[in-house]
Order: structure tokens, then C-alpha cells, then sequence
């Protein structure tokens, strides 16, 4: 009779863990950026979160929903891979209209104009669907026509996950174009390196195609390195601090007027004085 209650809650202790990591395998890769999207609403300021990270995201899923026609993986991976793809969009809806808000003299600009140096640039989030949809179809286009290759169907869940390891890789230029990581939530980039750890670790448990846990240690040490720049910045600032020349040099000017003022009347009251 023990040994039958011990089984039972055995049991139940190994189902209650199976739904926890499944809820945190499909909505975990949400939560890092939940602090992100509210640092941007309250200091509307989207200057130090790089856009392209949804891009990175976009494609990375779009791809590896493409991937599971050619070759079945965990649906809680299908799922995970949709709600990413909502949050990437809610994310870029926030990050257009701030900066559409702070950037009122900018020339507009829209998917439709194919202009690559605009490119991930445009003015209206309505540009960004555009473009997302726009590749859902070329890429869903290409998978049916190609999906009786078992090459390219590897090679589609190849880059899938790379796509999706060089996630962290437009945060780390954006920190190094701007030698700050001012703006960029390091909770996030937390969460990324914890999440992307117990990720890496659940597709080695579950034997997940390859692909999976080689791109997964990949980002890990990407959001190490991230974290790094973090702690580089913080210790050793690189931005020149300007206001503080320009003080120094408008201040000069004055200091040369006050003298020539005040020098000026004894200049002439001696002059008078030797007249006299």
C-alpha cells in the first residue's frame, strides 16, 4: 500500500515538473523581453534596443515552422515559435511608434520603396508586416517545392537555429557601434542567458535534432559575451563626456568680454587724466 502511494506521488511530482518545463519551454523565451518593453514605454526611448533582434527572431521561427513539414520535432517547440513570432511584432509596434513620435522631421519610409538602405528602417509598422509576410510566402514557396530534398530540409533546420543563435549578435553591435549598453535592459539579456541555457540543456535531454543544442550552446556564449560588454562599459566609459568642453569654451568669451569692458573705461579715464 506504501509503495503504491509512493508510485502515485512519484508520479505526480514527475507530471507537475513535465507541465512546469513545458510552460517554461513555451513562454520562457517571452519573459526577457517583458522588462525590455516596459523600459521603453516609460522612458520612450528605443535607442538602445537593436530592432534587428526582432528581425533575427522573425526569421529564425518563421523558418523553423517551415522546418517541421520536412521533419517533426516537440510541438511545444511549434508553439513556442508562434508566440515568439506575436511577441516580436508587439515588440516592433512599440519600437516604431516611439521612434516615429521622437523622429517628427524624418523623411517617411516604406517597405513598398525597396530602397536597401533603408532596409528594418521604415516608418509605419504596417511596413514591417508587409516585409514579414512577404517572406513567409517566398520561403513557404521554396519548402513545398523543395520539400522532398532531404538536404535542404536539414539545411532549413540548420539555419533555423543558427538564425535564432545569432540572436543576441545585433544587441552586441548595437552596444559596440554605441560604446554603451545605456538603453539596453540587462535583465533581458539575463534572462536570455539563463533561458538559452535551460533550453540547450532540455534538447540534449529530449535528443532534439542536432541542429538544436549545437546553435543553443552558440548563444549562449553570445549573451556571455553581451553580458561582458556590460561590465566593460560600466567600468571603463568610452563616450566623451561633451557638455563639459563646451562649458569650459563658452565660458571663455565672457571672462575676454568682462575684461575688455573693465579695462576699457581705465584705458580712457587715463588718457583723460594726462590730457588734463
Amino acid at each position: 500500500m506504501e509503495d503504491e502511494l509512493f508510485d502515485q506521488i512519484v508520479s505526480v511530482f514527475q507530471t507537475l515538473v513535465s507541465w512546469i518545463a513545458a510552460g517554461a519551454m513555451v513562454f520562457g523565451g517571452v519573459v526577457p523581453y517583458i522588462p525590455q518593453y516596459r523600459d521603453i514605454r516609460r522612458t520612450q526611448n528605443a535607442e538602445g534596443f537593436s530592432s534587428y533582434v526582432c528581425l533575427v527572431l522573425l526569421v529564425a521561427n518563421i523558418l523553423r515552422i517551415l522546418f517541421r513539414f520536412g521533419r517533426y520535432f516537440e510541438t511545444l517547440l511549434l508553439w513556442q515559435s508562434f508566440i515568439m513570432i506575436a511577441t516580436m511584432l508587439i515588440m516592433l509596434n512599440l519600437c516604431t511608434n516611439v521612434r516615429t513620435a521622437t523622429e517628427l522631421n524624418t523623411k517617411r519610409r516604406s517597405f513598398i520603396d525597396f530602397d536597401w538602405n533603408y532596409f528594418w528602417l521604415w516608418t509605419r509598422f504596417l511596413d514591417y508586416v508587409q516585409c514579414v509576410l512577404a517572406f513567409t510566402l517566398v520561403a513557404a514557396y521554396v519548402t513545398y517545392v523543395l520539400l522532398d530534398s532531404a538536404l535542404f530540409v536539414e539545411s532549413l533546420g540548420f539555419l533555423a537555429v543558427f538564425t535564432e543563435a545569432m540572436l543576441g549578435t545585433p544587441q552586441l553591435y548595437c552596444n559596440y557601434q554605441n560604446k554603451s549598453t545605456e538603453g539596453m535592459s540587462i535583465k533581458m539579456v539575463l534572462m536570455w542567458t539563463s533561458g538559452d541555457t535551460f533550453k540547450t540543456g532540455y534538447f540534449l535531454i529530449t535528443q532534439a535534432p542536432v541542429q538544436f543544442w549545437t546553435c543553443g550552446l552558440l548563444q549562449v556564449v553570445v549573451d556571455v559575451t553581451i553580458l561582458f560588454q556590460v561590465y566593460y562599459y560600466s567600468q571603463y566609459p568610452q563616450k566623451p563626456v561633451s557638455h563639459t568642453v563646451s562649458l569650459t569654451t563658452s565660458a571663455k568669451p565672457s571672462e575676454r568680454s568682462e575684461d575688455a569692458f573693465t579695462r576699457k573705461p581705465h584705458k580712457d579715464t587715463s588718457t583723460l587724466i594726462n590730457k588734463a
